[in-house]
């Protein structure tokens, strides 16, 4: 399978982070709406793990489900493991802790791509997945 093209994959993430944006909109309005100071100590840190495991949830159900995001259909881009198979649950959050931790480190899990020889981001590389050009 041909892989996807660096600066279609850098599409793909800009308009899933816009998906995700109206996602995390909606998850934060309804813990705000319970929890009116989410503004530092404990309550702080409970909310930034919510806002994070809705991420996740979202990616990885759509990981698991088809192997694209809402976006990834958009951009017909496809996630499967280096085998060519259908992207597991526990590869799926492996990938997303590895993008979260590669975002975290000033985005070198992404700039990864750039030095790579098969332009593959740092977390698909560690968590054996591949984004592939998805059959019409």
């Amino acid at each position: 399978m041909q892989t996807a093209p660096l600066t279609r994959r850098l599409a793909c993430l800009f308009y899933d982070a816009l998906l995700l944006l109206a996602v995390l909109f909606v998850a934060g309005f309804v813990v705000v709406g319970l929890l009116p100071d989410v503004s530092a100590g404990l309550p702080r840190l409970l909310y930034q793990g919510w806002l994070l495991l809705v991420a996740g949830v979202y990616f990885t159900w759509s990981w698991r489900r088809g192997g694209q995001t809402l976006a990834m259909k958009t951009w017909r881009i496809r996630l499967i493991t280096e085998a060519g198979a259908g992207v597991g649950l526990g590869r799926a959050w492996l990938r997303y802790g590895l993008a979260i931790l590669g975002l975290i480190a000033f985005g070198i899990g992404f700039l990864w791509a750039l030095w790579d020889a098969d332009r593959q981001f740092l977390h698909d590389r560690l968590a054996g997945t591949r984004l592939v050009m998805a059959v019409a």
